[in-house]
């Protein structure tokens, strides 16, 4: 096997996500053979080289696992949680593999989530600059106008800048269908307050080619392999 990068490594052997992986060789938490390395251009040979991330050497790539659940109100995204808040992982029975989320979903807000262990797929997931769309369907307070399904569509000001345009449709004279590819903290909670229609409830109803309307709340399910390579499709190419 050729030398890859080396947050690619540890991603793919389902230590972190590529960007979690970046962050502990950027603070001195990877080596290779012996050596501590800090440069994000780092490369290394899984197969001859022995990789330690917090002084634990990597055992090489484990087969990757693609879950989607439906998450319920209540529930954390994350892996563990600081204030014993219930999380995500508190939903998950008889997986064995090491999974954690891709991208947030609040505490509050309901819907699809994926989870993998395939951190490049994830880093492809959840950045910016990939534009893979979630969509969101949205209750509000108010019954927004269409100018203000305009503005959505055209981007608010909000603390961090103006949004990028959005897919915006009512569906209900107070509920929303939003479409977006940016995944800042809260935003489309953040977007309604700004146009002054606060958001009552929240539910994401598709990532990317993802859809499914029958998984019940807190249930999950592994991805069929058709819905793999969609998905793989769909990071590589975008939108």
């Amino acid at each position: 096997m050729s030398a890859e990068r080396l947050q690619k490594i540890i991603a793919a052997a389902g230590i972190a996500s590529r960007r979690k992986a970046e962050e502990l060789i950027t603070g001195g938490l990877v080596s290779v053979n012996g050596q501590i390395v800090t440069e994000l251009g780092s490369k290394a040979d899984p197969e001859r080289d022995h990789i330690r991330v917090r002084g634990k050497l990597l055992h090489g790539a484990e087969r990757h696992v693609y879950l989607l659940m439906n998450k319920p109100k209540g529930y954390v995204t994350t892996v563990k949680d600081p204030e014993g808040r219930p999380t995500v992982m508190d939903l998950l029975r008889g997986i064995h593999a090491r999974v954690y989320p891709v991208g947030r979903l609040d505490y509050a807000s309901e819907g699809l989530l994926l989870l993998t262990n395939d951190g490049d797929l994830a880093h492809r997931l959840t950045h910016p600059s990939f534009g893979i769309e979630k969509e969101y369907l949205a209750e509000v307070e108010g019954q927004p106008s269409a100018a203000v399904v305009r503005r959505l569509r055209r981007g608010v000001e909000l603390d961090d800048g103006v949004t990028a345009p959005a897919k915006v449709s009512a569906v209900e004279p107070s509920a929303l269908r939003i479409t977006i590819h940016e995944g800042r903290n809260r935003q489309v909670r953040r977007m309604c307050d700004a146009v002054g229609h606060p958001v009552v409830r929240l539910v994401r109803t598709r990532i990317g080619p993802i859809v499914d309307r029958r998984l019940p709340p807190g249930e999950w399910r592994a991805l069929s392999a058709a819905e793999i390579r969609e998905l793989q499709d769909t990071a590589a190419n975008g939108c």
